[in-house]
């Protein structure tokens, strides 16, 4: 009797690793923002970030954020990709990831006298920005959010990515 069973689409997927799923959404988020900005200073930070805060550097040489960016960028990046658990609902729970990755963004941006920029993606979604309430992109739909005694605004990537450089440079 022949075999003519093909058991390869019954095969398990194998999973991502998650480091390298937020790796890739770094280059992909560094990407975009060089092709809209018409550079090569954005890029992955060494060590995701992390770097600043886990050796001793002089200050000129202190990277914060997981993106590097052009000097006179206004904001410091912070990317969260595939956080399936984090929904509408995690707005609601103070001590969701989502809240976390904002306090770590307010924390980095801080230390570099930069704004706060949340990028943040889940699968199969649209990219989402999330910004201080007084960062403001007339005339696009966004969602306004509090916690603690501060505030944001959520808004499209693709749609404030297309901003005038205004937005984006000092």
């Amino acid at each position: 009797m022949e075999d003519n069973f093909d058991i390869s689409g019954l095969k398990k997927k194998k999973k991502i690793n998650s480091r390298t799923k937020g790796s890739s959404f770094e280059r992909q988020v560094a990407k975009k923002l060089n092709e809209r900005f018409n550079t090569t200073e954005f890029m992955r930070s060494p060590g995701s970030g992390a770097f600043a805060s886990t050796h001793t550097l002089p200050e000129h040489l202190k990277i914060h954020g997981d993106l590097i960016t052009p000097k006179n960028f206004k904001f410091c990046i912070e990317c969260k990709k595939g956080y399936n658990k984090e929904n509408l609902y995690s707005l609601y729970n103070n001590s969701s990831d989502f809240w976390g990755f904002i306090k770590q963004s307010e924390k980095d941006s801080e230390k570099s006298k930069k704004l706060p920029l949340v990028i943040f993606k889940q699968d199969r979604q649209p990219i989402l920005a999330v910004v201080p309430f007084n960062i403001e992109f007339p005339s696009i739909p966004k969602i306004s959010i509090h916690y603690e005694d501060k505030k944001y605004n959520i808004y499209l990537f693709d749609d404030i990515i297309s901003f005038d450089s205004s937005y984006w440079f000092c």
